[in-house]
C-alpha cells in the first residue's frame, strides 16, 4: 500500500476502531434475547463492506520481509516536518504521531516499549531506550534506540516525553523507515 493514501486509509481505519470500541463496550442488556440481538448487529456494523469500513490488511499475517520493505519506501515530504535549532540549523523529521500510523498500517502487529530512562549526573538531561519489535509470520524482530533531551529546553512537552518520541523514531529509522532523512544530506 502506497504511502500516499496514508492519510485517507488510516483515517477510515481509526473510524472503523472507533466504531467497533464504541459498539462493544456500550452497557450490556440484562435479557439474553436482546443481547444476542444487539452482539449481532454490532458484529454485523462492524463487517460492513462499504468503502468507509473498508480495512487494509497489508499487514496482518506476512513475513518479515514484506512489512520490511513497506517500511523502507521513502515517507511523502508532505508527512515530513522541519525543526529549526537555535544554532541556524533545520532538521527534517518525521512526527512520532505519524510513523506510530505508517507502522499500524504496513506492521499493525508490532509493539514498543520503554526499556530505561536514564538523567544526567549534572540533571540537565534525560536519555530513554525505546524498543520497537515487529512480528511477521516467520518471526519477529526488534530494534531499540536511544533519544536525549534537555530538561531546560522550552519547547512543547516534558523531556521524557521528547527523548521518548526521539527514541521511538531512531528505533523505527533501524527498520528503515524514514531512513532516507538521514541520508540525504550525504548526496
Amino acid at each position: 500500500m502506497a504511502f500516499s493514501s496514508l492519510h485517507s486509509t488510516s483515517s477510515s481505519v481509526l473510524n472503523r476502531v472507533r466504531f467497533c470500541q464504541r459498539s462493544f463496550s456500550a452497557k450490556p442488556s440484562s435479557n439474553r434475547a436482546v443481547k444476542d440481538k444487539d452482539r449481532k448487529k454490532m458484529m454485523s456494523d462492524c463487517d460492513r463492506e462499504t468503502p468507509e469500513y473498508d480495512v487494509p490488511t497489508s499487514g496482518i499475517s506476512r513475513p518479515l520481509s514484506e512489512i520490511l520493505k513497506e517500511l523502507n519506501k521513502k515517507v511523502p515530504d508532505s508527512l515530513i516536518k522541519f525543526r529549526h535549532e537555535p544554532n541556524g540549523f533545520s532538521l527534517k523529521y518525521i512526527p512520532w504521531h505519524i510513523v506510530n500510523r505508517i507502522l499500524n498500517l504496513h506492521a499493525p502487529e508490532w509493539s514498543g516499549e520503554v526499556r530505561s530512562i536514564t538523567y544526567s549526573s549534572d540533571g540537565k538531561s534525560v536519555s530513554v531506550v525505546y524498543r520497537v519489535t515487529l512480528y511477521g509470520t516467520d518471526a519477529e524482530i526488534y530494534r531499540e534506540s536511544t533519544g536525549t533531551a534537555s530538561v531546560d529546553d522550552p519547547g512543547y512537552g516534558d523531556p521524557v516525553q521528547k527523548a521518548e518520541g526521539m527514541a521511538f523514531r531512531r528505533a523505527c529509522a533501524r527498520f528503515g523507515l524514514g531512513l532516507h532523512l538521514y541520508h540525504e544530506d550525504m548526496s
